[in-house]
């Protein structure tokens, strides 16, 4: 979506230059070695730890912290990454508020857990900017696997194999590496272009070679990469999204979240980016929040998240929706669009409040208006450029636990496969399990 003279609303540079700096600087500040070590030592070592339990990847964090406690984050960061080959950027972004810390014993005992995020920041942190690549790669086996999809799974499936001594072709569409990552993530969540460094880390390992602007049905085929390679992996991610229905979802000023946040993320600088003065965003999970949140930033006066159901079922998780509060942004719950009004260009959208019927939700016949120059989309994604042959399953492609699809030889994880949540980190681990098996059929 772009400015034109029929959104007079959407516009760059609402705020004073200095405030881009303040507004899209780090969420949380990173510790110190000191900070670091006065947290760890808040960890009780617990012997069956559950918030090993509660991480998708099964890091040992009791571990990696000691390690921190001990003066050592290097080698923490070597534990987590053994495990988790992206735990930079999980440190970042994952919802540890939901999974790691909500499971640890300090917060079921005091309501602070241990903060493991910006402890494995740390520990990750350190090792990177020490130039280090811990892993070293098997003698080579001869064989050659495709990896399609350049974002998380794809990634953590393409290093773990070549760990293993395969060679790695990984094609994306994209012109860049790092998926949602690098394109879909809020910007003050991953400042200083770290999504891009911790791809070009990963790369040290070596045997890896990415190839950009490939996609599947553009210039490649599943059959030809079956032919020409060993294994596929298939890290595609969801690039469709789900349709608003309703009269005028076609006018000027109504876009999609995720473009939104993909060109803030890609833009050199964020004051050129333009910003309606009343935004509102349909949507209830991770991508409504982020487009929400800076749009704030960059200056529009109110801005609402509107979500069809109560506060529970946002999938957003509460420190999220509490984050988005605290910057301004507005949230309104059991309500749906109904209208985009305006002569051309948005000006107002009406919803109908909802409730939960005996069957499914419905709605109430109650509507109301609210003005926006701006609507964003952010009602979810689906699977785009599946290949015909494989099994699909609510959408998605169907996956065993290690990621074996109903094609042999043909392998998936992430977004794209039914295997868990829409989570980087359990994109990471998908990837990670896929490859495992990879080797193991390719070594039988």
């Amino acid at each position: 979506m772009t400015n034109s003279p029929m959104t007079p609303g959407i516009v760059p540079g609402r705020l004073p230059s200095e405030a881009y700096c303040e507004n899209f600087a780090d969420l949380h500040a990173p510790y110190d070695g000191h900070e670091a070590m006065v947290a760890a030592d808040r960890c009780y070592f617990c012997y069956d730890a559950p918030c090993i339990t509660a991480c998708p990847t099964a890091i040992d964090i009791p571990l990696f912290i000691r390690q921190i406690q001990a003066g050592m984050p290097e080698a923490a960061a070597k534990t987590i990454l053994e495990q988790n080959i992206l735990g930079g950027m999980c440190a970042r972004v994952c919802p540890t508020e939901t999974l790691c810390e909500e499971a640890c014993v300090r917060e079921a005992a005091e309501g602070k857990p241990v903060e493991i995020g910006r402890l494995q920041r740390h520990a990750t942190d350190s090792l990177m900017e020490a130039g280090v690549h811990p892993f070293e790669r098997a003698a080579p086996t001869g064989k050659r696997v495709a990896v399609v999809g350049a974002g998380p799974a794809g990634l953590a499936c393409a290093h773990r194999l070549s760990m293993h001594g395969h060679e790695v072709v990984v094609f994306d569409a994209k012109a860049k590496p790092g998926g949602l990552n690098e394109f879909g993530i809020a910007s003050y969540k991953t400042v200083g272009g770290f999504a891009q460094a911790e791809v070009e880390w990963l790369l040290k390992i070596g045997g890896i070679t990415i190839e950009t602007g490939k996609a599947l049905g553009d210039g490649l085929s599943l059959e030809d990469l079956k032919s020409e390679y060993d294994a596929v992996f298939l890290g595609i991610g969801l690039g469709g999204v789900n349709a608003l229905s309703g009269e005028g979802v076609d006018k000027d000023g109504v876009g999609d979240a995720v473009e939104f946040i993909a060109a803030l993320r890609q833009a050199k600088d964020v004051a050129t980016l333009p910003v309606g003065r009343n935004v509102v965003v349909i949507g209830g999970g991770m991508t409504a929040v982020d487009a929400a949140v800076q749009s704030k930033l960059l200056g529009a006066e109110n801005v609402t998240i509107v979500y069809r159901r109560g506060k529970d079922r946002m999938s957003a998780s509460l420190f999220e929706q509490d984050l988005a509060t605290s910057k301004g942004v507005k949230i309104v719950y059991h309500a749906q669009p109904v209208a985009v009004h305006g002569n051309g260009s948005a000006a107002e959208v009406e919803f109908e409040y909802t409730r939960d019927g005996s069957k499914s939700l419905e709605g109430t016949g109650e509507t109301f208006r609210i003005p926006a120059d701006q609507v964003l989309k952010a009602i979810g994604q689906t699977l785009d450029g599946a290949p015909e042959g494989l099994t699909l399953e609510r959408g998605k492609i169907a996956v065993s636990e290690t990621g074996r699809t109903s094609v042999e030889g043909v392998w998936a994880g992430g977004d794209c496969a039914t295997g868990g949540d829409d989570l980087t980190v359990t994109a990471v681990a998908e990837g990670r399990d896929a490859a495992e098996d990879i080797h193991k059929s390719l070594s039988a």
